[in-house]
């Protein structure tokens, strides 16, 4: 095992029945999972979750998407079709402590395990959802993926040139973004119901959890009385200079460091100055002040500029850093998989599956004790239906079996 990582217990007896899929509900689940939870993911016992991206009688050849979303929880094969299945997982939420689910508006109430189906089974249980829309938005019924998202709650109109159209940010926020907030809250409900013992229902739509990680550009709005703008590199609503992407050697396609000085900070101009060699504009009336510097930003930006050309990223951000300026390169995912020192750390991990090759991806980022959770692999399809059938429900391998043979499981 790698010393850099340790198994986390805080959520260790903590049942969690996950009926979710693609990303937005595994983001959380795997979230609770990497703090010990035990997870349970209710599987198709033909295809499984769509996010394996399983093709019918051909090998998986893409396995990696659902390895990100899938760490550290089991995996059961369950016909929710069938009504000896359905039993089974109603056995299993009457056990549970949480149930997830992030279906079609809807299908879970088509299946029969809707939220009033299931407090009955369980008062205390804690039913969290996750859709595209929320209740009562004109578009509640209708689907939604990351992108969708994020195109309805904001980030693609504050994403992209000032004068180009607008532009979908390079991360799934919609997605995970959307996990994080309902994990969080689910912790919060978890916590409360030590107290009281009572259940609750969770709902997060997409739109709405996109619009929370919008506050700086509402803020924006706020100052100016105008929708937010696009700004490309620069942040708008701050105007200071030098600040954005500059070119760096040998100009590659991410051969750029981030450079931000501070008004806060009037020695950042002078500091930086010194690391280009400009030594020469310092105090120099032209860039005098942050307002001086933004109404001659062109020239500005190319003082940098000619100094960055002639050095790599790293070295720039190395020296622009030690200067105690803001600095950071454009890694991209080949350089942040090589940086050993993610590995060393544990935020970077290698997992081991029983089926596919190794894959190296990063794991939870928090610390504990100082060292990450440690990640296990994602569960190959119903690897874990008859563990999960004798721990929770008592099953022995002879019922187990003839569940199978019925096609319940």
């Amino acid at each position: 095992m790698n010393d850099a990582v340790a198994p986390v217990q805080f959520l260790s007896g903590v049942k969690i029945v996950d009926l979710s899929q693609f990303e937005a509900g595994p983001s959380c689940t795997e979230a609770l999972a990497w703090l010990g939870a035990d997870v349970v993911k209710i599987e198709n016992p033909k295809m499984g979750d769509p996010g394996r991206r399983l093709r019918p009688g051909q090998p998986d050849t893409d396995p990696y998407y659902f390895h990100v979303f899938n760490a550290n929880k089991r995996s059961m094969t369950v016909n929710l079709k069938s009504p000896k299945g359905l039993a089974l997982v109603k056995d299993m939420l009457r056990q549970a402590d949480v149930c997830i689910e992030n279906f079609a508006p809807g299908a879970i109430e088509r299946l029969g395990l809707g939220y009033d189906v299931v407090r009955e089974l369980n008062p205390g249980i804690i039913y969290a959802q996750i859709k595209g829309f929320g209740e009562g938005s004109p578009y509640e019924k209708n689907l939604a993926f990351d992108m969708i998202a994020q195109a309805c709650g904001g980030t693609f109109s504050v994403t992209g040139e000032p004068d180009g159209p607008p532009t979908r940010p390079g991360i799934s926020l919609g997605d995970t973004g959307t996990g994080m907030t309902m994990a969080i809250t689910i912790l919060a409900a978890l916590y409360k119901r030590r107290e009281t013992g009572e259940g609750h229902r969770l709902q997060v739509a997409m739109q709405d959890a996109i619009m929370h990680y919008m506050r700086i550009n509402f803020a924006t709005q706020g100052l100016t009385g105008k929708a937010a703008q696009r700004g490309g590199s620069k942040v708008v609503g701050i105007n200071n200079a030098p600040m954005g992407l500059y070119p760096c050697a040998p100009g590659g396609p991410n051969d750029y460091v981030y450079i931000m000085t501070s008004r806060a900070n009037p020695e950042h101009w002078d500091r930086l100055l010194k690391v280009v060699g400009r030594e020469d504009l310092i105090g120099d009336a032209r860039y005098l002040t942050p307002m001086d510097r933004v109404q001659r930003e062109a020239e500005v930006d190319e003082v940098i500029a000619a100094w960055t050309r002639t050095h790599s990223k790293h070295d720039a951000m190395r020296a622009v850093g030690e200067a105690g300026i803001p600095a950071g390169a454009v890694l991209d995912t080949m350089e942040l998989q090589n940086d050993a020192s993610f590995e060393q750390r544990g935020i970077m991990q290698v997992m081991k599956h029983p089926v596919h090759r190794d894959f190296k991806m990063p794991g939870w980022p928090v610390r504990v004790d100082g060292k990450p959770p440690m990640l296990t692999s994602s569960p190959v399809l119903g690897e874990h239906t008859g563990a999960v059938l004798g721990e929770w429900l008592g099953l022995n391998a002879q019922a187990v079996e003839a569940l199978r043979a019925d096609g319940a499981v």
